[in-house]
């Protein structure tokens, strides 16, 4: 995938909020603009299509995108499609989630963990409010 990054909105279930949040699908074109030159805090999903641990964390990394909207941003980046970006940061395993605050990587959780550990990574590189 080339070009500009897609935002993809995630669907709500009937009764849920209207807020959607999305997102992003990041690759090897856009990695740098979209999370490296980001400031604040960004958490990056490395996952491909075959790994059946990164179904169970798709989820988690789509309601915490909506939990912490417009305070995170959130993506994910298909280590298959985009081998260039997963080489860079040594990734071995997936799924891998990344944390960077300003640009730098400063964390990473590896494997399905439950959402509370990614709750907490991003509460402790997020500003106190």
């Amino acid at each position: 995938m080339k070009g500009p990054a897609k935002e993809r909105p995630r669907t709500l279930k009937r009764g849920m909020e209207s807020e959607m949040a999305a997102v992003m699908e990041v690759n090897d074109t856009n990695f740098g603009e979209e999370v490296e030159q980001t400031d604040g805090v960004a958490m990056v999903d490395f996952w491909a299509a075959w790994c059946g641990p990164c179904r169970l964390v798709s989820p988690i990394v789509d309601e915490l995108a909506r939990e912490y909207a417009g305070r995170v941003k959130v993506a994910k980046l298909d280590v298959d499609a985009s081998q260039r970006t997963a080489m860079r940061f040594n990734i071995r395993s997936i799924p891998s989630i990344l944390f960077f605050k300003d640009g730098a990587h400063v964390d990473t959780v590896i494997g399905a963990v439950p959402k509370q550990v990614l709750a907490q990574k991003i509460k402790e590189y997020l500003p106190e409010a």
